[in-house]
Formats: structure tokens, C-alpha cells, sequence
């Protein structure tokens, strides 16, 4: 373990860097996950979206160090590299926590599809990750972990996430693909976080989401819904290099859910 890791520390994570993307607020994934970062001593380089965002989250960032990059333009994805670069940090560890959908006309059955919608959601959601990756990769540790959140089931038919899903399973699979790229060069990780239903700000856009929660409350082993705190955890052993061993993997974090489906409660027994 480091020099510097805190007392009882396991994850060997302090005086580690870590840049976090995607914080929107106090239920972030985002903001979880640098919570815990910062717990066991390691830095975080928070990214937002955009100069507002960053604006209306002053008071919850406080004296961190918050950049920003909108993903969907190329020059953002630079000038953030170039940020990162002019800190001097060797990048430990990026968390990929970004997505987007269009649900503003409501639901739509999944043939139904607005190409553009999906078009833009995909290079988001998921080719953001390629993006980021492809750009940081000479600021990475050799050793370094990218985490990409995710989520627990992309062939089960949600009809209300609707297109959403087959995005999340091109993520998980460019997950794949840049680990074994990356290999070429570097012992650079990617994993991904398969997460369950989540009360967050963005997954309350989803119509129909809070019945899907409450649902998927049910189906947990423990009749207890996910707790965001929990997808952090998970992320943070993605992060440390007591994952080493993990690499182009998707870890699903659902209290069971995903193996509960003849439950009686949900029968109706």
C-alpha cells in the first residue's frame, strides 16, 4: 500500500488523481463516487458540461478543481486535455459517469425511434467514452482505471428506457474494445459499473421511472432499492489496483434484482 494511504485504507487510492465527469448535483453518481475519492485521500478533477453548470454548482464543488467539456464537440474534448495536461497531474483514474437522452416528447415504442435522438444520445452516452479515452490516453498512468457507469440489463425490454438500452450496450462493449486497443500500449484498465435503478435527477426524466423503481425495489433480494453510495463503492474498487485483475469487464451492482424475477411477492403469492 502507498506511503500516503490512510490508516485502514484498502483501496491504495490516496495521492492517486482522479478526473470524474458528469456531476449534476447532490445525487450524482458523480458526486458520490468523488466523496468517497476524497475519503480515502485521493485528488478529483471534476468535469461538468458546461460554464453554467459549473456556475450553479460553486457551492457544492467549493475549492475543487471543476473544468469543463461538452462532449459532443471536439474542441471541448481538447481543451479539456489541455487543462488536464497544464495541471501536471498523471492522470490514476478516470470515472466516465455521462449520458443523455431526449425523452421530451414523452414514450415512444422502441421502433418508433427518432433517429437523430438516437444518434445523438449514442455519441454521449457512449462514444464519449472512446472520445475521452482516445484523447487523455498519453496523461494516463500506465496503470491507470477507466470506470464507466452503466446498467445492469441491456437485453431486458424496459420499454420506458426504450432506445437507451441498446446504447448502454454499445457502452459496455467499447468497454471491451479499448481494453484490448489500450493493451497495445499501456496496462490501462476499463471496466464498467452495470448498475441498477438508481434515484438520481437524471433517471427521474425517464418517463414512468418512479414506478420502474418502486418495482425494482421489490425484485432486490433485500426488498431494499440501490443506494447510489453503493454504485460509488463498486467504483472505487474498479478505481484502486486492488481490481487489477479486472479489465474489460461489467460488474452488475443490483442487489440482486437481476436473479429475482419468480419472487412471490412479485407473483402475487
Amino acid at each position: 500500500m502507498g506511503a500516503d494511504a490512510a490508516p485502514g485504507d484498502w483501496t491504495d487510492l490516496a495521492g492517486k488523481t482522479v478526473v470524474v465527469t458528469g456531476l449534476k448535483n447532490r445525487k450524482s453518481v458523480a458526486w458520490h463516487v468523488t466523496r468517497q475519492l476524497e475519503e480515502v485521500g485521493a485528488e478529483v478533477i471534476l468535469v461538468v458540461r458546461t460554464e453554467a453548470r459549473r456556475d450553479e454548482l460553486a457551492k457544492l464543488t467549493g475549492e475543487r478543481r471543476v473544468l469543463t467539456c461538452d462532449v459532443r464537440e471536439a474542441g471541448d474534448i481538447e481543451g479539456l486535455r489541455a487543462a488536464l495536461a497544464e495541471t501536471g497531474k498523471t492522470i490514476h483514474g478516470l470515472v466516465h459517469s455521462i449520458a443523455f437522452a431526449n425523452y421530451s416528447d414523452g414514450w415512444k415504442p422502441f421502433h418508433e425511434t427518432n433517429e437523430t435522438d438516437f444518434l445523438e444520445a449514442t455519441r454521449v452516452s457512449a462514444f464519449s467514452l472512446v472520445a475521452l479515452s482516445n484523447a487523455l490516453k498519453d496523461l494516463f498512468d500506465r496503470d491507470a482505471s477507466v470506470v464507466t457507469i452503466s446498467i445492469s440489463s441491456t437485453t431486458m425490454a424496459a420499454e420506458n428506457y426504450g432506445y437507451m438500452a441498446p446504447i448502454k450496450a454499445a457502452l459496455d462493449s467499447a468497454v471491451v474494445f479499448l481494453a484490448k486497443s489500450f493493451s497495445a500500449f499501456s496496462k490501462v484498465r476499463f471496466n464498467a459499473v452495470r448498475a441498477g435503478l438508481l434515484k438520481t435527477s437524471s433517471s427521474a426524466g425517464i418517463p414512468g421511472y418512479v414506478d420502474s423503481w418502486m418495482h425494482a425495489e421489490k425484485a432486490t433480494l433485500r426488498k431494499e432499492g440501490l443506494k447510489t453510495e453503493e454504485v460509488a463503492a463498486t467504483t472505487l474498487f474498479l478505481l484502486s489496483p486492488r481490481s487489477s485483475g479486472l479489465n474489460g469487464q461489467g460488474l452488475v451492482v443490483d442487489a440482486g434484482m437481476g436473479s429475482n424475477y419468480f419472487d412471490a411477492e412479485l407473483l402475487g403469492g
